[in-house]
This record gives structure tokens, C-alpha cells and sequence, in this order.
């Protein structure tokens, strides 16, 4: 579906530069051991995940999502603390992190801070690392790059024994990935600071993508995503844990009229992403795609001046220490 790695307009990585090893230098030494089980995001998924984030333009709602909300908020949290900690869970690209911890030095420029960035595929922590290497403001925060899964690194976290607490944590579109949603967001939750927040962004109940992974959840489902989610699985996993949450609505559309031209390599692109498969046309019996099309077209979608509209609002949820 998505992830939280959203890496819109980062880098395709390919032979790293020479100025992008010396100014990453300091945090390379922060990086723990691959992990050996990988997300859905080898190379080739991670350029098809790119391509859709330039097709659906969801990174701008996104941003202006935060620069709304995040301000007041980063207030509350930074009172009276003398450094700040941020955790990114499945941060892609970085470019949402990067506007995260843009905003929080904004807010406290004198108030030093640190980054754990949690991510399971190498391509898209490359792509954050040549963000951050261009980025000048980003330069000044020291970065630890945990290259695993979110579940290695809870089992990490716990058999140390020693969690390192966060002032403001980030699951961005990677909590369709998780094994046990509740076991997930009662870790991180644990891992807030005095008067912490948890944000999660997660595609909104009964939006294009929920509506698609309801209906053919059996023949989509795989290795990756098991369980379809959407704000409405987690609104009911933080009501019955009993935590504290508000909620903030994220509009966005994003045209598939191509996905409807059978020899549009856009549209097979988008398709691929959308049904989570590595070829759209060779993964489903012709029943199973004209009822996919047509579900596409007709319930995920509106019309608009002969194109077809799909419906990829989110949710950020922001859960309280």
C-alpha cells in the first residue's frame, strides 16, 4: 500500500558520490547491522514506490498536515527540555522527517537534537542520507541509521534493555507493514518522553486504497502487507488500549485514467503499486483484474472531465504520552 518512508522526489541511488561518503561520515558510524529480513522495498520496489509518490503528489498534503499542526504541538512538548529526541519508524526518503525536524529546530533553535532513523530497505536510506547531505540544516542533527525492520528493532530495543525515550515519534504510512498492530503501538507509545507525541499517518477509513484492500484483501494480500488498515483499525486499537489521540484529516487525489490503457507503462506502474504485485497483468486471473478495474474506476474513483479520480486521503493521528 504505502509506507512510511516516503521518499517523494528523493534520489534514485545508484553509484555514491564521493561528497555524499565524507559528509555522511560522522553518522555512518551509527549504523547497525542490516537486517536481514527486508521489507517489500528491494530496488525495484523502491523506484516503483518512488514513481507513485511523483504520480499522487501525497508528500504536499502531507505538509501542509504538519506545518498546520506540529508547531503548537513541538510547543507543548519542548517545554523546559534542554535537547530534544526524534524517532523516525520507516522513514523512506526522509523528505517527511526532514520537514518534521525542520519545524522542531524552528521552534527551538537553541535546543540541541537527535535523530534515530528506522528503515528496512537500503535504497531509500541512501536516498535520506543524500537529503541530509544537502540539506544544511539537517547536517547539524546527528543521525543513528537503523537499517531493519520495525519488529527487529523493538527486539533490539528490548533485549538491550536500555530504551532510549523520544519526544516525538513518527510512523509514517508503515503501519500496514507491522506484524501486531497493537503490540506496535503500545512499544512506541512506551518510548515517549514526558508529554511525548506518536504520529501516525495511515490512509483514512473508506478512502480509495481501503476500499480497494477490503474488497480483495484475500487475492492482494502477501508477504509485506497481511492485514488491511486504515484510521479506522487504528482509532479502535488506541480506544481499546485506553491511549489519548487527536485526529487530522489529509485530503488528497491523484489521477489513474492511464491505469485503464492496457499498454500505458504509467498505468502498469500505478497498478503494480496499488495491488502491492510486481506485474499487475501476470498476477491475477482476467476475472480478478476487470473486477479490480472496475472497482478502481467505479467505487475508488470519481470522473472529472473525462479522468479518473482516485481518492487517497490519510490521517494523522497524533497519540499522547
Amino acid at each position: 500500500m504505502f509506507t512510511g518512508l516516503s521518499s517523494s522526489g528523493g534520489e534514485q541511488t545508484g553509484q555514491k558520490k564521493e561528497p555524499l561518503e565524507r559528509s555522511c561520515s560522522r553518522q555512518e558510524e551509527s549504523v547497525m547491522a542490516v537486517d536481514p529480513k527486508t521489507t517489500c522495498y528491494d530496488a525495484v520496489w523502491a523506484q516503483c514506490f518512488q514513481f507513485y509518490l511523483q504520480q499522487s503528489g501525497q508528500h504536499k498534503p502531507i505538509f501542509q498536515c504538519i506545518h498546520n499542526i506540529l508547531p503548537g504541538e513541538f510547543k507543548r512538548i519542548g517545554v523546559d527540555k534542554s535537547s530534544l529526541d526524534v524517532l523516525g519508524v520507516g522513514s523512506g526518503g526522509g523528505e517527511v522527517d526532514a520537514q518534521v525536524l525542520t519545524l522542531l529546530q524552528s521552534t527551538f533553535p537553541a535546543v540541541p537534537i537527535t535523530t534515530d532513523i528506522v528503515e528496512g530497505c537500503t535504497q531509500l536510506t541512501d536516498n535520506f542520507k543524500a537529503l541530509v547531505a544537502k540539506t544544511p540544516n539537517l547536517q547539524k542533527i546527528p543521525f543513528a541509521w537503523h537499517l531493519m525492520t520495525s519488529e527487529n528493532y523493538e527486539k533490539q530495543v528490548k533485549a538491550k534493555g536500555d530504551m532510549k525515550k523520544f519526544d516525538f515519534i513518527q510512523l509514517v504510512q508503515m503501519i500496514y507493514y507491522v506484524e501486531n498492530l497493537a503490540d506496535t503501538i503500545t512499544f512506541y507509545q512506551s518510548l515517549l518522553k514526558n508529554n511525548g507525541r506518536l504520529m501516525i499517518i495511515v490512509a483514512a477509513a473508506n478512502c480509495s486504497w481501503d476500499i480497494l484492500w477490503k474488497t480483495y484483501e484475500k487475492e492482494l494480500a502477501g508477504d509485506a502487507i497481511t492485514d488491511n488498515r486504515s484510521s479506522a483499525e487504528v482509532i479502535a486499537c488506541l480506544k481499546s488500549l485506553g491511549l489519548k489521540y487527536d485526529k487530522h484529516a489529509i485530503y488528497n487525489t491523484f489521477d489513474i485514467t492511464e491505469c485503464f490503457n492496457p499498454s500505458s507503462q504509467t498505468g502498469k506502474n500505478l497498478l503494480n503499486f496499488l495491488t502491492a504485485k510486481n506485474n499487475f497483468y501476470e498476477s491475477f486471473t482476467p476475472e480478478i483484474r476487470a473486477g479490480i478495474l472496475d472497482l478502481l474506476r467505479n467505487k475508488c474513483s470519481t470522473e472529472k472531465d473525462g479522468r479518473v479520480i482516485f481518492n487517497n486521503d490519510s490521517s494523522c493521528i497524533l497519540v499522547y504520552a
